[in-house]
């Protein structure tokens, strides 16, 4: 019969105990959330039917590509150049590299410690000790090479270890996705409110340009006898205003560009600005019938979940320190007395031993069993909160989404109105009907209706971005 070393035997060891653990099985707990949204918009029925007519039209309703969902292709540039040079990615990037490695280690525990070591000795014994009468030198030497120590993952310890590692980095593997999915939307609606803000400036400015106009023809009025000086006045208060609207403006756009600087990491280069709302391509619309089971693959709410799975491997882990650990040391060499004969024949020399401690009371292992139990608890707790707040998160779109073309058009129709009682205003004060207060009235409602129509066409944009990033859109 042939013998098996111990070095054979130890080769045969990790196909024995291969995939034991000690950890309770995972399954993905319920979404504490309604499998749709229609019945939290504000428009409820409008989007039941629109969600009703997505499912007839394809069997699964997906979100739009980045390049679809933003068909502006100096904003797709400029959301490059940020996903570049952007130090919160970067940091982000490094987190998930640092977690890499990290289960690295775990996993490696796995694979036992292989080294060399080199031993020699000398030692000369007079002799009034020698127990030959004699004096007398010993010499010892040896080499060795083999498994320093390894740990025996019988009940999965170091398995559940390894487990919870790869979850963790691959929960920070989500965590940079969420990043990289927050940066395209900060971006976007950064570039968005930039071409806002330019209209704001544009509108500012022919206001005050306006403004003085109707002052010098004021002036001109009253050093005529023409008109009054309390109108003057008022004139002169309606110019001071605009002016403070235009440099209010001026901070926007100047705000706005270096908004735009920091998150691309670098400035950014003049062709890839925008130079009002007109030269933009503006985002598509989504379809408000995809599930709230998209939700799920939503990179927090991912990352979320990877932390519940570590816990259930933790709990692996606690469970087996209940049970034997054994650890063995096998190794092959050469030994003699003397260093010449080192390495030749009959020197040959092995060690193969063996540990096993058994835990029979340890008050802190029973603490620790519990400690896992409760962060999985917790972590469940996270998980479940995460998918809700995501579910809040889509509800607050959708229902701006199903009520902000009406507001938009309501507001439209407002500036049209409010330009025509400008103009009524103007005539009835040049004819002399009515007083020049009339005129400031209509005219500051004008403005302030002309600033809403911009701000609500931002804002309906803006939150169409927030919903794409918001439904995990975006790409990784």
């Amino acid at each position: 019969m042939k013998r098996i070393t111990p070095l054979a035997l130890a080769g045969l060891l990790p196909i024995l105990m291969a995939g034991c653990t000690l950890a309770p099985k995972y399954v993905r707990p319920e979404a504490p959330v309604p499998a749709d949204w229609s019945a939290h918009a504000v428009n409820a029925d409008d989007l039941a039917a629109t969600a009703a007519d997505t499912a007839a039209a394809a069997p699964k309703a997906v979100l739009l590509s980045l390049a679809e969902f933003l068909p502006d292709e100096r904003l797709l540039e400029l959301i490059d150049l940020a996903l570049a040079n952007n130090r919160d990615l970067q940091i982000a990037a490094l987190n998930m590299e640092r977690a890499r490695e990290l289960y690295h280690v775990r996993r490696n525990e796995l694979l036992p410690s292989v080294g060399a070591a080199a031993y020699g000795s000398r030692q000369h014994d007079p002799a009034e000790v020698s127990s030959s009468g004699a004096a007398v030198t010993y010499e010892y030497y040896n080499v060795d090479v083999g498994i320093i120590s390894w740990e025996l993952d019988l009940f999965g310890r170091v398995r559940s270890l390894k487990n919870a590692g790869l979850e963790q980095y691959l929960s920070t593997a989500e965590a940079r996705r969420a990043v990289h999915l927050s940066l395209q939307s900060r971006v976007a609606a950064a570039w968005l409110a930039l071409a806002s803000d330019q209209d704001f400036r544009a509108l500012a400015d022919s206001t005050l340009v306006s403004q003085e106009a109707d002052y010098t023809m004021m002036a001109r009025r009253s050093a005529v006898g023409l008109g009054s000086e309390i109108d003057l006045t008022r004139a002169k208060s309606r110019v001071e205003a605009a002016r403070d609207a235009a440099a209010r403006a001026r901070l926007s756009v100047a705000q706005d560009r270096n908004l735009l600087d920091f998150l691309a990491g670098t400035p950014v280069p003049e062709h890839l600005l925008p130079q009002g709302w007109d030269s933009i391509q503006v985002p598509r619309e989504i379809s408000a019938g995809l599930s709230s089971e998209v939700l799920l693959s939503r990179p927090d709410v991912m990352a979320a979940e990877h932390q519940l799975r570590a816990a259930y491997a933790n709990m692996g882990a606690a469970r087996a320190a209940f049970f034997p650990r054994i650890s063995l040391t096998s190794l092959l060499g050469t030994a003699s007395n003397a260093l010449s004969g080192l390495f030749t024949a009959g020197s040959k020399s092995w060690t193969f031993a063996g540990a096993a401690t058994m835990p029979i009371f340890d008050a802190r292992t029973i603490a620790a069993s519990k400690a896992t139990t409760a962060d999985r608890d917790l972590v469940l707790a996270q998980y479940e909160k995460s998918i809700q707040t995501a579910f809040r998160e889509t509800c607050d779109a959708l229902a701006v989404q199903t009520t902000i073309d009406e507001r938009l058009a309501a507001q439209q129709a407002w500036a049209t109105a409010a330009a025509e009682t400008y103009r009524l205003a103007l005539r009835r004060y040049d004819t002399g009907l009515d007083s020049y207060l009339s005129v400031l009235d209509a005219q500051r409602s004008l403005f302030a209706v002309q600033q809403g129509v911009i701000a609500t066409r931002l804002s309906k944009y803006a939150n169409l971005v927030n919903l794409y990033a918001i439904l995990g859109g975006g790409g990784a």
